[in-house]
């Protein structure tokens, strides 16, 4: 019982000695770093962290005596951001965005260049090489029908000059439509945008609007595509950079609430144009068709409002843009075609198949990235800009 007693004294004991050489510790340490705070303060500077680890010293250290001495780091001032100048939307030549469509043709005209007359072959090389362009082939019998006429009737045997019945042919199938966005000053001025997802739908949008803005009209959006959030995102900095301003609604909402809101803000705002953007899942969905027709009659409320009505296709994807073409135009009555990386396919036929099958004018075609890249279509530029260095 005493040796219990005598152990539990012990413990005791060694527990205050432990408690008190804690709290002795701590004392020295707080006392520690007081005067090192106390130093810090009174240096007239010190450097960075980040900067000892940066730039570590080297070499030798200092003899006795020495005393290392560190600048302070410079102070640094940010500049105001200088302003964004303005783009200057300047046209560039299709002649120089059409390489891949040329260079496509190009073959097919050395080789036709080369026979000294017109032949069977002739005329099978040239249904190829219209074919391989996405012409079509319901336009390519057509074209090579009238051209077997022309070369009757002009009694043409080089395969120059067919070239340049070709060239005559092909100009004269895609003029006369009228080519023009359909603007009226003092009016409500609606343009509907529609197509499939990924088309280029919502940035040629913007692209429009940075020109309309450079032109000297107020435009407002809208962001009738209300089933991704990331079209609405999109058209915002599309917005805020060309000037123009927005109308959108959560996601999911109703779009034809979008576009009712729309061109009221346009009406009292007084603003020249609305651009509507739409949603674009597959085109075989009939809720989507009649989404689009729903948000037409909405527009159709202001009578005369309603000035376009643009399908935009991706050109790359060829013959699949007319089965979209058909959709789209049943359902909301199209005026015009937006062809979209027209640069970037061999397949400019699709231009020409648009209208010969359709009856819809190509009215706009994207070669570039810019805003500047989205240019009227002009059928004698194309034809020119498609043969050049080889017609």
């Amino acid at each position: 019982m005493e040796l219990v007693l005598i152990l539990g004294i012990v413990l005791v004991v060694a527990v205050l000695a432990t408690g008190i050489a804690f709290a002795t510790s701590r004392r020295s340490l707080r006392r520690q770093e007081e005067a090192e705070r106390a130093a810090v303060e009174q240096a007239p500077s010190a450097p960075a962290a980040s900067q000892l680890e940066a730039e570590p010293l080297v070499g030798p250290g200092p003899g006795p005596g020495l005393e290392i001495v560190l600048e302070p780091e410079p102070e640094v001032v940010l500049e105001p951001e200088a302003e964004a100048e303005p783009e200057v939307l300047v046209r560039p030549r299709l002649r120089d965005r059409l390489g891949k469509a040329r260079a496509l043709l190009a073959g097919y005209v050395g080789d036709l260049r080369s026979r000294e007359r017109i032949d069977d072959d002739t005329w099978d090389e040239l249904e190829e090489a219209l074919i391989l362009a996405d012409v079509g082939v319901g336009p390519t019998q057509a074209i090579l029908d009238d051209l077997r006429r022309r070369v009757k009737e002009t009694g043409a045997s080089t395969t120059d000059a067919l070239l340049e019945l070709l060239k005559t042919d092909l100009v004269e199938q895609m003029s006369g439509a009228d080519r023009s966005l359909a603007f009226r000053p003092g009016e409500m001025n609606v343009w509907m945008f529609v197509g499939v997802n990924g088309v280029g739908k919502t940035t040629t949008i913007g692209k429009i609007g940075r020109q309309e803005v450079s032109a000297g009209r107020s435009v407002v959006m809208a962001a009738a595509d209300t089933f991704r959030a990331a079209a609405a995102e999109q058209l915002q900095l599309w917005s805020k950079r060309v000037g123009a301003d927005l109308v959108r609604g959560q996601e999911g909402a109703d779009p034809g609430s979008v576009v009712f809101d729309a061109m009221g803000a346009a009406q009292s705002r007084g603003a020249d144009l609305v651009l509507v953007d739409t949603a674009g899942r597959l085109h075989t969905k009939v809720n989507l068709m009649e989404e689009l027709k729903k948000l037409r009659r909405i527009v159709d409320r202001s009578p005369g409002a309603l000035k376009e009505v643009l399908l935009v296709i991706d050109a790359t994807t060829g013959q699949n843009g007319l089965t979209q073409a058909k959709q789209f135009g049943e359902a909301v009555d199209v005026t015009g075609v937006v062809l979209t990386k027209l640069d970037g396919t061999a397949k400019g036929g699709i231009v020409i198949a648009v209208q010969s099958e359709l009856g819809i004018p190509v009215k706009l075609v994207g070669v570039g990235e810019t805003a500047a890249d989205l240019i009227p279509f002009d059928p004698q530029e194309f034809v020119d800009a498609l043969f050049s260095d080889g017609a």
